[in-house]
C-alpha cells in the first residue's frame, strides 16, 4: 500500500487576531473557521505567523511578528524562551499569568464540575526566577554541534534545546548547564548519559546521573571534581529508582517550613515541592483555611513525607496520614520522630484500590480531611470520604480539570458547599496550574 503523502504546509506568513489563550497557554485564533494555535502570542493580538502543522480538526503556527501588542506582553526574561519548552508564558506580565491561571480554575469549575466558589482567594505567588529545586534534565552528545546538550526539550519537538543556562532553575544549578555538558563530552560514556535529575535542599543540592554503561575510574574522577567545586554531591542511577546511590558520600537533604518551626528531610528522588517559597505560602493558606481548634481528628490523603501531616499535627488532637509509597511513608514516620510530633499515625495503602474501604482507617470518622492527590485526581475517594462526615474538606490539586470534576462529587452529589478557591504560582513562566479549595458541610 502506498504511503500516504503529508499534506503540504501553505508557504508565506499569515495575518491572524488571537481571541483567547488554550489551557497549555497557547493563543488561539480561527483562520478559515478553522481553530489555530500560536504560542508566545496573547488575547486581543494582531499577529503575522506560518504554519507548522495542520490537520483536519486543527492547525497550529510559529509566531513571525506582532503587529498590534498586547498591554500584557512583556519581554522574555531568558535568551532561550521560545526555543526551549520548558518555559511557556515568559512574553506575559506576572501579574497576567497569575490572572489567566485563575481564570483557567474558574472556567474549569464552570465548564466541567457545575461548582462556583463563594469566595475566589487572591493567588499566592513569589520570585518567578530561580525558583526550581526539582527537575529531570535531558543529556544529549549532539556530534554535528561537537557539544554536550543538558536541559529540557525543545517546544513541540522531541530534540533537547540548545540552551546555555536556565533562569528558573535553582541558581545553584541553572547557571552551570554549559559547564555540566562540557564535562560530561569528556566522559567515557558521553552517549550513555541520558538524564540527569536534579534534587535541592535548603543546604545540599544532589545530581543524579543517570547512566547506561559503567563508568571508569577516571569518569568518577572527573564527575567528582566537577561537583565538588560546585558544592554538588553526585548520585548515580543505573536502573530503576531503587538503584539511585551516591558516587561517594551521600548528602542530606532537608527544607524547612520556619512558620511552623518544622524542617524535613528527604532522599534525592523523593517527591517534594519544586517550589519552597510557594510550598510554606500553600501550607500557611491550608492551616488558615481548615482553622483547627485543636480538638480535631484529621485524616491526610497522599500524605507523602508528611509536608502537610505534621502542619496539621501542631493543631490538631491527631492526624492519620495515608501514602501509597512505602518509603515515603517511613520517611514520613521518621520526620515526625525529627520533630518530636507524637500525636501522628500513617498507613500504607493504594488510595485507587477498590480495596480501600475495607481499611480500618477508611471506617472512622474524621472532623476534617485533606487531600493532596496527583494529577489524576481523587475520584475514587470522593463517595468513601463523603462517608467520613467531616465538616471541612481541603483538597490542594495540581490540575484544575480533575479538581473541577471531583469538585463536582462532593458539591452536587454529597451537599458540600465550595466556600474557598484559588490559585497558587508554583510553576511561575509556565501554564502549570496548582489551585486549593475549600469544601464545609454544614
Amino acid at each position: 500500500m502506498a504511503r500516504r503523502r503529508r499534506k503540504q504546509l501553505p508557504q508565506g506568513s499569515f495575518p491572524a487576531t488571537i481571541e483567547s489563550l488554550s489551557h497549555d497557554g497557547r493563543g488561539v485564533a480561527h483562520i478559515d473557521g478553522k481553530v489555530t494555535f500560536i504560542p508566545t502570542t496573547l488575547q486581543g493580538e494582531e499577529i503575522q505567523f506560518h504554519y507548522s502543522y495542520r490537520s483536519r480538526k486543527h492547525d497550529e503556527g510559529i509566531l513571525d511578528s506582532v503587529d498590534k501588542a498586547s498591554d500584557e506582553r512583556v519581554e522574555a526574561g531568558c535568551a532561550h524562551f521560545g526555543i526551549c519548552g520548558g518555559c511557556s508564558l515568559q512574553h506575559i506580565a506576572a501579574e497576567a499569568q497569575m490572572a489567566y491561571k485563575q481564570e483557567a480554575l474558574m472556567d474549569a469549575f464552570e465548564r466541567i464540575g457545575n461548582v462556583t466558589p463563594e469566595a475566589v482567594a487572591a493567588p499566592l505567588h513569589s520570585e518567578p526566577w530561580g525558583y526550581r529545586r526539582k527537575a529531570r534534565l535531558g543529556v544529549r552528545h549532539v556530534f554535528k554541534k561537537g557539544r554536550v546538550l543538558v536541559g529540557f526539550r525543545e517546544r513541540g519537538t522531541s530534540y533537547l534545546a540548545d540552551i546555555r543556562h536556565c533562569k528558573v532553575l535553582h541558581p545553584s544549578v541553572g547557571e552551570h548547564l554549559e559547564a555540566l555538558g562540557d564535562m560530561i563530552m569528556t566522559l567515557s560514556i558521553s552517549e550513555q548519559l541520558p538524564q540527569i535529575e536534579v534534587a535541592v535542599g535548603d543546604d545540599a543540592t544532589v545530581m543524579i546521573f543517570r547512566i547506561l554503561e559503567p563508568l571508569t575510574e577516571s569518569d568518577e574522577k572527573t564527575i567528582a571534581d566537577f561537583c565538588a567545586q560546585r558544592e554538588w554531591t553526585p548520585y548515580l542511577q543505573d536502573g530503576g529508582p531503587q538503584t539511585v546511590k551516591p558516587l561517594h558520600d551521600a548528602a542530606t537533604l532537608t527544607y524547612s517550613l520556619p512558620q511552623e518551626s518544622l524542617q524535613f528531610e528527604f532522599l534525592p528522588n523523593d517527591f517534594t515541592q519544586v517550589n519552597s517559597d510557594i510550598n510554606r505560602q500553600m501550607i500557611s493558606q491550608a492551616m488558615e483555611w481548615l482553622d483547627l481548634q485543636g480538638d480535631e481528628k484529621v485524616l491526610d490523603l497522599f500524605c507523602g513525607l508528611g509536608n502537610f501531616t505534621l502542619p496539621l499535627a501542631r493543631r490538631a488532637e491527631s492526624v492519620h496520614g495515608v501514602e501509597g509509597d512505602t518509603a515515603l511513608v517511613e520517611r514520613a514516620r521518621q520526620n515526625a520522630i525529627r520533630n518530636s510530633i507524637d500525636n501522628v499515625s500513617f498507613d500504607v495503602a493504594n488510595l485507587y484500590d477498590e480495596e480501600t474501604p475495607a481499611f480500618k482507617w477508611a471506617k472512622q470518622k474524621y472532623d476534617a480531611v485533606l487531600l493532596d492527590p496527583p494529577r489524576s485526581g481523587a475520584l475514587e475517594m470522593m463517595p468513601l470520604v463523603a462517608k467520613m462526615g467531616a465538616e471541612k474538606i481541603l483538597y490542594v490539586s495540581c490540575y484544575p480539570g480533575t479538581l473541577a470534576r471531583d469538585a463536582d462529587v462532593l458539591v452536587n452529589q454529597h451537599g458540600y458547599r465550595m466556600v474557598k478557591a484559588g490559585v497558587m504560582d508554583m510553576f511561575p513562566h509556565t501554564a502549570h496550574v496548582e489551585s486549593m479549595a475549600l469544601f464545609v458541610k454544614d
